[in-house]
């Protein structure tokens, strides 16, 4: 599998990163080990978590499971030094972890220290904060997105507190490089300012959701992306499992799936999806190319720096998604692609 360079100065990573976060709940954690092995026999060399996982749901009594199954296979396999490892810190996006205490200097220390135990690991690659402490757009909450109550002292003497903490961290070893999750252009912007200040170590990447069916970075993070050398960490590129074709609005969900425990899938089952993915499965059928492949594919060729995430609950599953690290898209396919996102606009 291709290789690229994170952000200007990160890690070489596989073209295609492994997410994880359905082991220990959808997966068992010989499922989860059974996926790491398989991905790095097809090359990939890049995995993803975070300190939350597993969802579906998130629980408390969960919380950390999946770095743990991550750990266990370091353990088991010896493998550790073939992995880029990813995790993240919550902060307020989700009231299982820390109550949805803020990401703070005391808790980015607790945060770390506590994901090398569960990992078993002294050092982790890329470490991200999983949502901005002003709040965000993501998951659907751009329809009433209000930054008015912000206020830009403030945040960003918060950013430069959470920075100068990260820096102190990269220092002692514990995490080689920074990274930022579902971050908008402005703060994406005021990080970068911060390090380039000599605050903290440069954020190399963004992970936000993108897809054929979620298209919020194509304007102002995609510029910014191209600029300053900062990779998109693109996850849901399936739109959590939408673009598959596997549901149907008047059908059940299959039993397993992620529909069949969150029947909305986060708010992006609307009546407007159904037509956005028949016309994506029109053109993936017209041009005989699988429709999981064809969405991967799609995300990995946008021109700005990108790479998918990809996520899956069986190994199956999985050989189909990887399938997707060599397949070009044939510019009438691109074509029909942008004429139905022109047709079918933000239909979540």
């Amino acid at each position: 599998m291709k290789r690229m360079r994170l952000g200007r100065d990160g890690p070489e990573v596989s073209v295609i990163c492994l997410g994880s976060m359905t082991w220990g709940t959808q997966n068992s954690e010989a499922e989860g080990h059974a996926q790491i092995d398989r991905a790095l026999a097809r090359g990939v060399n890049f995995i993803d978590t975070a300190e939350m996982y597993p969802v579906n749901p998130v629980r408390a009594e969960t919380i950390g499971r999946t770095e743990e199954i991550i750990g266990s296979w370091f353990a088991k396999s010896g493998r550790r030094r073939e992995v880029v490892l990813a995790t993240k810190l919550t902060g307020e996006g989700s009231s299982a972890v820390r109550g949805g205490a803020p990401i703070t200097p005391a808790a980015i220390r607790a945060g770390v220290e506590a994901s090398l135990r569960r990992l078993r690991t002294d050092h982790i690659e890329l470490y991200q904060f999983h949502w901005p402490n002003r709040g965000s757009y993501a998951f659907r909450q751009q329809w009433s997105f209000d930054p008015s109550g912000q206020t830009r002292a403030a945040n960003l003497a918060d950013m430069r507190a959470c920075l100068a903490t990260v820096g102190e961290m990269q220092a002692e070893g514990k995490i080689g490089h920074f990274g930022l999750s579902n971050e908008s252009t402005w703060g994406m912007a005021q990080w970068l300012a911060l390090a380039e200040a000599g605050v903290g170590p440069r954020a190399l990447s963004i992970q936000n959701e993108y897809s054929l069916l979620c298209r919020l970075y194509d304007t102002d993070l995609a510029e910014l992306g191209v600029n300053e050398q900062v990779a998109l960490m693109a996850y849901s590129p399936l739109a959590a499992g939408l673009l598959t074709g596997k549901y149907a609005p008047d059908l059940p969900p299959p039993p397993g799936s992620r529909r069949a425990v969150h029947a909305h899938l986060g708010g992006r089952v609307t009546p407007r999806v159904w037509g956005a993915i028949d016309a994506y499965q029109d053109i993936a059928r017209a041009a005989a190319i699988d429709p999981v492949q064809m969405a991967i594919a799609w995300v990995m060729q946008r021109p700005f720096p990108v790479l998918p995430i990809i996520g899956a609950t069986s190994v199956e599953q999985l050989d189909v998604a990887l399938g997707a690290a060599d397949l070009a898209l044939p510019a009438e396919v691109l074509t029909e692609i942008d004429r139905a996102h022109k047709a079918h606009p933000m239909p979540f």
